[in-house]
């Protein structure tokens, strides 16, 4: 049955019916040239650190500069990217952040998606397939006078929420947004070298460290030198710049600089999170080999529960549902964990990067807790 859709009163949009999966043939998929798909490939995981960052790209996918400019230009336009942007690790940065799971009235959705939404910390929020149909990421400050529990407290008074779990992240084994533009459903399939965990520990940084975040957050400009007017507002050098962002790297609070797509319109029209029930002595050994599968963009040891077994979460991209199950079910032959769900969304509340060091998270407990 189709999604139906009234508007309340105020304004505010709410389901009444059970929510389709978020996948279509094709999806609003915008066709791509090979030099698009190539770029595409760059740019989410080769951009350089570099005075001229376009040009080095450039070389790499065979065109000019010029040429390169023009098509990212274009595919931002086109809302393929969503935007070229620095990601700063917010473990890293010392906030405090998790998925969490709630359980909303399914007939009116949108409502507790607009008060979840409306706090600064939550970079994600979907409907998803499953009783608890709500899943959104927070983080808040570490200086914060409500904390986390304090926080979810107050969203699901707002929300009405019927059950909310915690899901922070227990062991970190994979977080990395790359769509392979140019490989098939065997590519995505296949198997890498498995990493050792992240380590998801605060990492002492100064006002420097923040003023240099305040100023490169958000959108990178599409210019040739992308840096040039950050690096006059912190009174700096380009090179300067540059060599204090690649400290950053080295430090874990910069991952890395790189275009972030939208998904559906670049072609992969369906995510699917795996949840897996692993041993609890196996999960060391299986969570970096399920990691280790192209197709998969993040993977995450989680908390348990009476009501939610499953340990280890995986977060599947295809080009359809039938591509994400591929890549799942060729995870659970490989490594002989067959007890799992998959949760595809239906709904895409809320997508944004976060941004660190702004008043905003206070303004929103001052407005929403009173403190």
């Amino acid at each position: 049955m189709a999604d139906v859709t009234h508007s309340t009163p105020d304004g505010i949009r709410d389901d009444v019916a059970t929510p389709k999966i978020r996948e279509r043939k094709d999806g609003a998929a915008v066709p791509l040239s090979d030099l698009d798909r190539t770029i595409l490939d760059l740019m989410q995981g080769q951009f350089p650190l570099d005075v001229h960052p376009y040009a080095r790209v450039a070389e790499k996918a065979g065109c000019t500069e010029e040429e390169l400019l023009a098509t990212i230009r274009r595919l931002l336009k086109d809302r393929i990217i969503r935007q070229v942007t620095p990601i700063y690790d917010t473990r890293a940065l010392g906030y405090g952040s998790m998925l969490v799971a709630a359980k909303v009235d399914p007939e009116h959705t949108w409502r507790p998606a607009k008060i979840i939404n409306s706090h600064p910390g939550v970079s994600h929020n979907y409907l998803r397939n499953h009783d608890f149909n709500m899943w959104f990421t927070l983080a808040v400050e570490e200086d914060s006078k409500l904390g986390l529990q304090g926080t979810l407290d107050v969203l699901q008074e707002l929300t009405g929420a019927e059950s909310i779990r915690q899901l922070p992240t227990l062991k970190l084994f994979k977080i990395r947004m790359d769509l392979e533009m140019s490989g098939d459903t065997d590519s995505l399939s296949q198997q890498g070298v498995a990493e050792d965990p992240v380590e998801l520990e605060k990492v002492p940084y100064d006002d420097l460290d923040r003023a240099v975040i305040r100023e490169t957050q958000g959108d990178l400009p599409v210019v040739p030198e992308p840096y040039a007017e950050a690096a006059v507002r912190l009174g700096m050098t380009q090179q300067q710049l540059l060599d204090h962002l690649a400290g950053m790297k080295d430090r874990g609070i910069l991952r890395r600089v790189a275009a972030i797509l939208y998904h559906r319109r670049a072609g992969f029209s369906a995510n699917g999170m795996g949840v897996w029930k692993v041993p609890d002595d196996q999960i060391a050994e299986i969570g970096p080999r399920m990691a280790a599968f192209r197709g998969i963009s993040h993977c995450y040891q989680r908390p348990t529960y009476e009501d939610w077994p499953y340990s280890v979460f995986t977060m599947a991209h295809g080009r359809s549902k039938e591509e994400c199950d591929a890549v799942l079910d060729t995870i659970a032959e490989k490594t002989g964990i067959t007890e799992r769900a998959t949760l595809y969304s239906s709904t895409e509340f809320k997508k944004v990067r976060l941004l660190y060091f702004t008043d905003d998270f206070k303004n929103w407990e001052r407005e929403y807790a009173g403190v």
